[in-house]
């Protein structure tokens, strides 16, 4: 099975649409402030595909592009960011200039505005499974994607490969919760793992993000299992105009036949992580607004 994200987007957009449409009572709509520091052309591309989802649902958004020249004007830009009732989400592009300090980045955003769920309080919040809290979009569009697709992870074994703070780690925290959708025995793997192919053999479900073109080929999956690909890598291709093509970490071609479902790149997580961006904004827009009882 192909586990194509793209239907589960625009269904989770529509939901997302429908809540807001039924809130036109109040006097302005949820808002979303992305913050680019750079002029990295994929940045501006990514940057463009939520402006244009925000727009589809109802979401009005703002594209702040500058070039700071140190961590502290960043802060303060943050900080007006932040004071403004008018902003639900504050988006921080990655990845920031060198000379940025990301984590002072990400801690200064207001964590009741972080719909990225990267700051600390929202991770601990995750681990606490604090209802309140804003959940990593990829891991948390991994999770819904597995659920709307009807792969139960109750009691199965997933293997993580890769450790990051954006996607492994806390992947890890939510599917291991005592939760609908959870309740995985987890094992997160990384570059200095011992046999890391005995382990990823025994997974009911492997989950790849380790940033490495077509790493994982048929000899490390078991027959049957359910292969996630977060990866995004650009590999030289003649045959193309633009002279390369998107691949994952996984070799598709080579895997897909010894699955029994695997997610295509690009097409597979991505569009799941703008999703979940959507909902963590109204999520966002409902709590400032003290709306406690209404289905997201």
């Amino acid at each position: 099975m192909l586990i194509d994200s793209h239907t589960i987007a625009r269904e989770i957009h529509e939901e997302v649409k429908k809540t807001i449409d039924s809130l036109k009572y109040l006097p302005r709509k949820p808002c979303l402030a992305a913050v680019l520091a750079t002029k990295h052309p994929a940045s501006q591309t990514y940057v463009a595909r939520k402006v244009k989802a925000c727009h589809e649902v109802g979401i009005e958004s703002k594209v702040f592009h500058i070039e700071p020249t140190s961590t502290k004007e960043l802060l303060n830009f943050i900080d007006t960011l932040n004071n403004d009732p008018s902003i639900d989400g504050i988006l921080i592009q990655l990845p920031l200039p060198p000379h940025i300090k990301l984590l002072d980045v990400l801690m200064h955003v207001d964590p009741s505005k972080d719909v990225d769920g990267f700051h600390p309080l929202n991770a601990g919040k995750v681990l606490l499974q604090d209802p309140s809290a804003f959940y990593p979009c990829t891991p948390l569009g991994i999770k819904v994607l597995l659920e709307r697709k009807s792969i139960d992870v109750y009691g199965k074994h997933v293997v993580i490969i890769g450790r990051s703070n954006l996607v492994g780690k806390p992947l890890a925290t939510i599917l291991m919760q005592d939760a609908p959708g959870c309740n995985a025995s987890v094992t997160v793997t990384h570059n200095k793992t011992r046999n890391l192919q005995e382990i990823t053999k025994t997974a009911d479900i492997l989950v790849v993000a380790i940033g490495k073109p077509l790493y994982i080929g048929p000899d490390m999956i078991k027959d049957g299992a359910v292969v996630v690909d977060v990866g995004i890598n650009k590999i030289e291709d003649a045959s193309k105009k633009s002279g390369y093509r998107i691949v994952g970490d996984v070799d598709f071609d080579a895997v897909r036949k010894k699955c029994s479902a695997i997610t295509p790149v690009p097409g597979g997580v991505g569009p799941m992580t703008i999703a979940m961006l959507l909902k963590n904004t109204l999520k966002s827009y409902l709590l400032h607004n003290n709306i406690h009882n209404i289905h997201e």
